[in-house]
């Protein structure tokens, strides 16, 4: 039997590419899907266009929802939260402006399911590279590769896994459908991040893999788009210095903190001194509450590697330091 993966998809004002990207779900091998769409506030044709695409396969399970107009965080996050996604179904993610390739779906699966095999923790996670394009499919090349493998010590100041690529295993898709109240409440600034941190520290299996799986517009109207290029160098400096960064580190522990219970052991003491870290910052020596519990010394200031925090790269690893040091972390 065909493996059902539920599709998310979050759509605000995006009908100039839409009908591309829901032709290339109905392209898909492999795999049975649904399809669950939260238009978050739209004022062009892009509700038009769903409620077309529904009445054009009454045989498929096509929803749409409100969304909560918070911003795309929420939208997907919300989405996630939903309380009727089918019961044990795959999870995948869809941005409104991509195409996916047509075995996308099929191929994530079975990786997943091979890995599954030979490791255990709490689901599993798939996210990939993809095909960089302009705005009209054009070719511009493969996104960057991250060195490093998944982990949650990289999840607490990166994210790596995109999220217009990720699909989640029933048992990964439930954790979070559980956990995305307490995220919204939290305003977690990435729900790609979240996942990739909540997921790590819960021992998750993570996998980024090298082989793309879909054709990623870059054009004006990108939240965030690909993540290289003087510009998104500027960008990324940008938000640092003015502490956006740190907000988004603040606000993905706060609701950490909430679950704590659902980190691994050796995750949740990382995520206690990074927190007792990050508070030493801002305070006396000695002045940091722990993640979730009793007062922790820690490492000494800068000790970022004896915690266990890092980056993919010497630079970004650099930086983290930098910014520290000035007082942006």
């Amino acid at each position: 039997m065909k493996p059902h993966v539920c599709i998310l998809l979050g759509t605000f004002n995006g009908g100039q590419y839409l009908r591309q990207q829901l032709e290339s779900f109905v392209a898909q091998t492999g795999v049975n899907w649904s399809l669950r769409v939260s238009d978050d506030g739209s004022d062009d044709d892009s509700r038009d266009i769903i409620a077309s695409f529904i009445k054009a396969h009454p045989d498929r399970d096509i929803r749409l929802y409100e969304g909560p107009k918070q911003g795309s965080a929420a939208n997907f996050l919300s989405l996630l939260g939903q309380s009727d996604l089918p019961a044990r179904a795959w999870v995948a993610l869809s941005d409104q402006d991509d195409v996916w390739l047509p075995n996308r779906l099929e191929h994530a699966v079975q990786v997943m399911m091979a890995q599954m095999k030979t490791g255990g923790g709490q689901g599993c996670v798939y996210a990939s590279r993809t095909i960089l394009t302009n705005a009209d499919l054009a070719l511009r090349g493969p996104s960057c590769r991250h060195p490093k493998a998944p982990d949650f010590g990289n999840a607490l100041v990166q994210n790596v896994l995109a999220g217009n690529t990720m699909v989640l295993d029933p048992a990964a898709a439930a954790l979070l459908q559980a956990t995305a109240p307490a995220a919204m409440r939290a305003g977690v600034p990435h729900h790609d991040w979240w996942i990739y941190l909540l997921l790590s520290g819960a021992g998750a299996v993570m996998i980024n893999d090298d082989r793309p799986g879909l054709y990623y517009r870059q054009h004006k109207k990108n939240h965030l788009g690909a993540n290289r290029g003087l510009g998104k160098a500027w960008s990324r400096f940008a938000m640092i210095w003015d502490r956006r960064y740190a907000d988004w580190i603040g606000r993905n522990l706060a609701a950490l903190t909430e679950m704590s219970d659902l980190l691994t052991p050796e995750n949740r003491a990382r995520a206690t001194l990074f927190s007792a870290w990050l508070s030493r910052r801002h305070s006396c020596p000695g002045s940091g509450a722990g993640f979730g519990g009793p007062e922790t010394m820690g490492p000494k200031l800068g000790d970022l590697g004896q915690i266990g925090v890092w980056r993919q790269s010497r630079a970004g690893n650099l930086m983290l330091h930098l910014a520290a040091a000035a007082g942006r972390l």
